[in-house]
């Protein structure tokens, strides 16, 4: 097994990271606890997944059995990304709105709840196709 198997991926996460919170600090919205954080352009999900697929592509053909099951449970991972976490943001982001409602007394009794969860279906493709450029690349 090559080594690039495992580092490529990891490296296209860590780069969509660093993206991130560079996009963010243009924005105004700099933080290092950017870089652990989920949602946000690109996802790094997504590009993880996507390396990964390119990588056993290459390793052990496109055609391969391990291509299938990689590029299988990439599709779930965004599926998950875009689809219910995506959700779970929205569902977060009202949650808070109608704590925010609640008298001061009984809003203090509730966490703030992340909304920036998932991903925009924009978001999942360029870290696809920033995952797929990083793996060409190396």
């Amino acid at each position: 097994m090559s080594y690039k198997i495992v580092i490529v991926p990891f490296l296209a996460l860590i780069i969509a990271q660093i993206i991130k919170v560079i996009l963010d600090a243009r924005k105004g919205e700099f933080s290092w606890g950017n870089l652990n954080r989920y949602g946000g352009m690109p996802s790094s999900h997504s590009a993880m997944v996507a390396a990964l697929c390119v990588e056993i592509g290459m390793a052990t053909g496109f055609n391969s059995a391990y291509f299938a099951i990689a590029l299988a449970f990439s599709f779930l991972i965004v599926r998950d990304a875009v689809g219910l976490r995506r959700n779970l943001g929205k569902h977060g982001k009202i949650l808070n709105m109608l704590i925010k409602d609640l008298p001061d007394y009984k809003e203090n009794k509730y966490p703030f709840l992340e909304e920036r969860l998932g991903h925009t279906y924009w978001q999942a493709l360029v870290g696809i196709l920033l995952g797929i450029i990083i793996a060409l690349l190396i």
